[in-house]
């Protein structure tokens, strides 16, 4: 039985937690996939009962950033607040985001902290003073290895270039301060051992292992060349290298070096998603800056793919960034959340097409998911007046249906809430949507209607029950993924007066058969997923 809100008082929280953004443009749908991920996670351990902490923000700091406002003809300041309130912050609202914290790396709750968290390090002796020479992205704000750069050609022939950005990197020399680094290698090898779970995907993991033990170098912590950052407590001159300041987002927005109770309660995060271009940020530089102030470290690392478009990332950087309203505006929020979860298994790169997007919003969402809800709602407004009728007259066929809603409860449990397999859990939904629908096939209500024998107002009552209560349990199970139309679902299936709100259900009690008491008003309610236009041409 899940915890109530009283019992979770004292718990500590399932803490849930995006890559904070980087405010040089406005969001793509990069950037809204492991957001939206998130959200479900989050959503789903809340309807497990558990007490959650959703925490999502933006990086404020750095050259690339300091470049983009002077390009703009604005503060850094200015360009980071115009970005947060008018771009950032109304995507998260719109797309249904509920994070429980939105962190950005200017407020002072985030820079007095990052000063006092290297101050602990200088004074434990594993920051020093050093010279830097090398190529430098300005994009990834990262100095790269001369083994790492691509040869440029046409307009960037004779240059190196980024692998990521494919733009030419700059040569940079300067004085710094380093963080040891080197020596954390064998503890970090320890820890992945020890901790087989700690990146994922496997594949993930495979590469930062491999890349751990080739050997580390020390890492410069400070930039001298420019001034937009956090300034190094010590040595004013210098300011925190832009990642060490943004990796401890996770740790300052959750209390720490300034709420003792909140961090005991929250630290360490459970699940860091992150995208595969930044995971050597997070599973090495991150648990080494933990492990060097003794920190716990997080229970997970998970990187997901990148998002393609006519096999390109999706990127501003290479035209192919598709804003997320261009796909909500045609196809619905909800629809948006559940395409990308449910086309692209969660870990691996996956192809974004208008068209497979057109394909599965009208073979699954509308024709069987939202026809089912449909033809349930009309049929027993017609029969019964819009009362459901009890079951009195289960069989064999109906067995089917109670098992297959308790097995699709159990699988989408494991694989959402424990394995972040989101594609997985959602097609064990849809695979039970499939069921339902060719059970009503199969019973044909609207003949048993018609048939005059004694046992069949009974037989219908039940058909119409088992499809009722079967509903019931896929809007809770799809209610992470899709909350508004699983609401009016809900709402349709005259759940809440009986049961409560649609938030408030629990997964496991999803699967559990008979919950939705005969006499419930059922209404016919607005179509889920209404036909899609064709859209306009330019």
């Amino acid at each position: 039985m899940a915890a109530t809100g009283e019992e979770q008082q004292g718990t500590r929280a399932y803490y849930v937690s995006t890559p904070i953004y980087y405010v040089n443009d406005a969001p793509h749908l990069g950037h809204a996939y492991t957001t939206v991920a998130g959200d479900v996670l989050s959503r789903w351990h809340r309807q497990r009962g558990e007490k959650v902490w959703y925490l999502t923000g933006t990086d404020e700091h750095g050259q690339k950033i300091m470049r983009t406002a002077e390009a703009h003809g604005v503060s850094p300041q200015e360009w980071c607040d115009r970005l947060v309130e008018d771009a950032w912050k109304p995507l998260w609202r719109h797309l249904e985001i509920k994070n429980d914290d939105f962190i950005r790396t200017t407020e002072k709750r985030h820079t007095d902290r990052v000063q006092e968290f290297v101050q602990d390090l200088y004074d434990k002796g594993e920051i020093y003073q050093g010279g830097y020479e090398g190529p430098y992205c300005v994009g990834c704000e990262e100095y790269k290895t001369p083994g790492e750069l691509l040869d440029g050609e046409g307009e960037y022939a004779g240059l190196k270039l980024c692998p990521i950005h494919k733009k030419p990197v700059e040569m940079l020399k300067e004085e710094n301060y380093f963080f040891k680094l080197s020596e954390y290698g064998p503890k970090l090898l320890e820890f992945y051992e020890a901790h087989p779970d700690f990146i994922q995907p496997e594949s993930a993991r495979n590469e930062v292992v491999s890349f751990v033990r080739q050997g580390l170098n020390d890492l410069s912590i400070s930039r001298s060349t420019f001034d937009w950052g956090v300034r190094v407590p010590w040595d004013d001159r210098h300011v925190i290298y832009v990642w060490i300041d943004a990796l401890l987002n996770y740790a300052t927005a959750v209390g720490y070096g300034a709420d003792e109770e909140k961090f005991a309660t929250t630290w360490p995060a459970d699940v860091h998603l992150v995208g595969k271009d930044i995971l050597r940020f997070h599973a090495v530089i991150w648990p080494a800056m933990l492990m060097a102030n003794g920190l716990p470290l997080p229970g997970r690392v998970f990187a997901n793919g990148w998002l393609m478009v006519g096999g390109e990332k999706m990127s501003k950087s290479n035209l192919t960034g598709i804003k997320p309203q261009d796909l909500t505006d045609h196809f619905g929020v909800d629809a948006y959340r559940w395409y990308f979860l449910r086309a692209i298994q969660y870990g691996q790169d996956g192809s974004f097409s208008w068209e497979d997007f057109t394909h599965r919003y009208t073979s699954e969402l509308a024709n069987d998911y939202g026809n089912l809800a449909s033809r349930v709602g009309a049929m027993t407004v017609k029969y019964f007046d819009g009362e459901l009728p009890e079951a009195t007259a289960a069989g064999p066929a109906e067995q089917v249906i109670v098992d297959g809603l308790a097995q699709a409860t159990a699988e989408a449990d494991r694989r959402i809430g424990d394995e972040l397999d989101f594609a997985g859990g959602i097609a064990a939904v849809f695979d039970f949507v499939k069921k339902v629908n060719l059970y009503l096939t199969e019973q044909e209500p609207w003949k048993v209607a018609k048939d005059s024998a004694p046992e069949a107002p009974a037989r219908l009552a039940t058909i119409l029950y088992t499809a009722a209560e079967a509903l019931r349990g896929v809007a809770v199970l799809l209610h992470p993924v899709m909350p508004a139309t699983s609401q009016q679902l809900w709402t349709s299936l005259g759940a809440e007066p009986a049961l409560g709100p649609l938030a408030d259900q629990r997964i496991a009690e999803a699967g559990q058969w008979g919950r939705l008491p005969a006499g419930s008003r059922v209404t016919k309610g607005a179509i889920l997923f209404p036909r899609l236009e064709e859209p306009k041409a330019d």
